[in-house]
């Protein structure tokens, strides 16, 4: 996958996060680019849910955009 390929799934989730949690800032979207872990710890005390929902959420988030947790921007 090329860096154009992978800026435009970043966009794409990016995009579909804000859909799902509103409550996130760009700067905390900003996190999925290069540090997914703590994209989770922020969606835990934003929406006090569970890492492993978090986990899970983002991952459908990602095969709904047909990304996957490997092919994030770094």
């Amino acid at each position: 996958m090329n860096s154009e390929q992978i800026e435009g799934n970043y966009d794409k989730v990016k995009g579909k996060l804000k859909e799902t949690w509103g409550k996130l800032t760009d700067n905390d979207l900003m996190l999925y680019k290069g540090k997914r872990d703590q994209l989770v710890g922020k969606l835990k005390e934003q929406y006090g849910i569970a890492k492993e929902d978090a986990e899970k959420k983002l991952k459908e988030i990602e095969s709904s955009c047909g990304c996957s947790s490997d092919s994030k921007a770094a």
